[in-house]
């Protein structure tokens, strides 16, 4: 209980932090200053959809096009998360209207879809693709007002807006398919204030769309790309028939707006979209909870042990010591080496590897450096630490490989540096070969993937030798008690024993402290919402170390009171059971969040989920391991052995 209440200042400073990451922006990242006219340049991103969860580029539907293409050159983070940036033929000035404008068309001629053009824009639509463009870095948005009446009084009705990210392609209704054919941009600035006798400068701060569907007849074109929309409710929307072709205008408007908003604080729009309340509630809730089971845990734990300890020490009573049953009968056997002891130790290698990139990253990213402002870093961020942290996987590999009398580094350095990166790798490429077949964005282009084994070979290899070689030569751990030459026969175990019903057990308390925050998570891989709440996830991971310290301590405890030595596997086993919750619940989000219905988006969803089931169990096995390893370590080294 002691210990809970110890962390309460620590969780209630990580709180204060999460809302210090929203107006945070990474120093040497400059506001751009427009003057009145200045262009402000409209990109496109790329088309996605939550039922598909194929990424497209923009330019893979026959929108208009710019007379020259130009991509943007991307990091290795908007690569991999399918992101394809690219100019647009949106002209757009800053603080200067347009009631209507004609795209692709020099003259008033309509644009003509041919029937394979309309098959492929109806079977987008039908799969609910979004559109996603950005102007100044800033991701556009659909306002979405929702009237909530909570007085019961219509008078009374309160509006609620939110907003959604990209705007929907088109729409449907009674099987007819609608394209959202002219865009009304509503731009946000921000005016600077300045000294007398200078220029005003503008920011943009916010960048929403109203996406409108009309058919070609409604709109009244000129030859100077100008046009005339219907006024009110009265024109129709424009219907696009897959088989047959299509004529119709794509048009836009821009209106401007001052805000008071402030550059900094321009994300906030796009990071409120959820409802905080709820997700701060649960967060603590959680935090609550864990604390005080953590502490009543810990002290069970010490009473009991301390129990055992002056029971075993009692000089007097050795005979009647003996006698008993109790983790002290099995000294001369604990530390006797496990089966494949390589294998082991590259496992847990890799977890230590796992372990300090996730820490630095969430830490980085807690502290605003990594927001979502800064498109791809996360994901950049991720790959180069994890092929730095091979440093740190392979000493601690070799250190415990020597510890399990190992003698084969070199063979012991390989199977660390390949066997869990070569898994990822593996299904990577399966599942991106069938995302090449779909021709989408999300593939990874072949000179990336050659720049990943790259850097695999390269960087990570090499440095898992050099910390392997060094945490070789080190001096292994040292066991308190000596292993005895003939293995102690195990009395039989019983039902609760199990391994499985272990993983069931053990992995409840882990999970319970992190699946709030494992729905976001969720949402924001496979629903394109951004998640930015760092400082939460750093709280929640603190509390997954200290709980699955704490859940591995008891299970090797009962364990070995039950004259079961066999804990070195077992025990990594079992400290990730929180990893099989996880597969559980991402089934459950599969069936009741998604609407996925075809194979290959099935396939990508539950193949990147056996990655990061598979991930997570090598970290919370890990944690579980060496938190009982060093609790062994103590407990025997305090009971005298003769």
């Amino acid at each position: 209980m002691a210990m809970a209440m110890d962390w309460l200042p620590w969780s209630l400073l990580l709180l204060s932090l999460t809302y210090d990451t929203r107006a945070f922006y990474v120093p040497g990242v400059a506001p751009i200053n427009f003057h009145q006219n200045d262009p402000v340049e409209i990109k496109a991103v790329k088309l996605t959809s939550s039922r598909t969860q194929l990424p497209y580029e923009y330019y893979s539907l026959p929108f208009c096009q710019p007379s020259k293409i130009t991509y943007k050159a991307e990091n290795l983070g908007e690569v991999l998360r399918g992101d394809r940036i690219v100019n647009t033929p949106f002209q757009v000035l800053m603080n200067s209207e347009k009631k209507c404008e004609v795209l692709c068309s020099q003259s008033s001629k309509p644009v003509t879809l041919t029937v394979e053009q309309s098959r492929l824009v109806a079977e987008r639509i039908t799969e609910d693709y979004y559109v996603h463009l950005i102007a100044d870095n800033l991701p556009v948005a659909t306002r979405l007002e929702l009237y909530s009446n909570r007085e019961g009084d219509d008078k009374k009705k309160e509006k609620d807006v939110q907003f959604e990210h990209g705007y929907r392609l088109g729409f449907t209704d009674v099987n007819k398919i609608y394209l959202h054919n002219h865009l009304s941009f509503i731009l946000y600035y921000h005016r600077e204030d300045l000294e007398e006798d200078q220029e005003h400068t503008y920011r943009v701060v916010r960048f929403e769309v109203i996406p409108q569907s009309i058919r070609l007849e409604d709109i009244k074109a000129d030859e100077k790309s100008s046009c005339t929309l219907p006024e009110g409710t009265n024109s129709s929307p424009q219907e696009i028939d897959p088989s047959k072709e299509n004529q119709l205008y794509f048009t836009y408007s821009v209106h401007w707006e001052e805000s008071d908003i402030k550059w900094a604080s321009r994300w906030d729009t796009y990071l409120t979209m959820s409802d905080v309340q709820i997700h701060w509630f649960s967060i603590i809730n959680s935090v609550v909870v864990v604390f005080f089971l953590s502490g009543i845990l810990s002290m069970i734990i010490i009473r009991t042990l301390r129990k055992d300890i002056a029971n075993y020490n009692k000089e007097d009573d050795i005979e009647d010591t003996m006698e008993e049953s109790g983790w002290k009968l099995v000294h001369g056997d604990v530390f006797r080496p496990p089966q494949y002891p390589m294998i082991l130790s590259s496992l847990l290698g890799s977890g230590i590897q796992l372990f300090c990139m996730i820490l630095i990253v969430i830490f980085v990213a807690m502290l605003g450096m990594l927001s979502p402002s800064s498109r791809g870093a996360l994901m950049t961020t991720a790959c180069f630490l994890f092929m730095f942290m091979g440093v740190f996987g392979g000493f601690s590999a070799g250190r415990l490989y020597r510890t399990l009398k190992g003698h084969r580094w070199k063979k012991g350095a390989f199977c660390t540096a390949t066997l869990y990166p070569g898994v990822v790798f593996g299904i990577c490429f399966v599942l991106n070969c069938f995302i090449w077949g779909k021709h989408s964005s999300g593939a990874v282009p072949f000179p990336t993937m050659v720049a990943l084994l790259c850097m695999w070979f390269g960087i990570s290899l090499p440095l898992v030798y050099l910390g392997y070689y060094f945490g070789f030569r080190k001096q292994p751990y040292d066991n308190p008690v000596r292993t005895n030459q003939i293995p102690r026969q195990i009395p039989e175990q019983r039902w609760y024993m199990n391994r499985f019903v272990g993983i069931l057990m053990a992995g409840i308390l882990p999970f319970g402290a992190m699946f709030i925050e494992l729905f976001f998570i969720f949402s924001a891989i496979w629903e394109n919402q951004f998640y930015y709440l760092f400082g939460f996830l750093f709280l929640v991971f603190i509390i997954l170390v200290v709980s699955c310290s704490q859940i591995s301590i008891v299970m090797v405890y009962f364990q070995l009171c039950a004259e079961d030595y066999r804990w070195w596997w077992r025990n990594f086993l079992v400290s990730g059971g929180s990893a099989f919750y996880v597969l559980v619940y991402a089934i459950f989000y599969f069936v009741n969040k998604l609407d996925i219905v075809e194979f290959i988006p099935s396939l990508l969803y539950f193949g990147y989920t056996a990655l990061m089931v598979l991930s997570f169990w090598l970290l919370t096995g890990t944690i579980g391991f060496y938190a009982a390893y060093m609790f062994v370590r103590k407990i025997y080294a305090a009971v005298k052995i003769d």
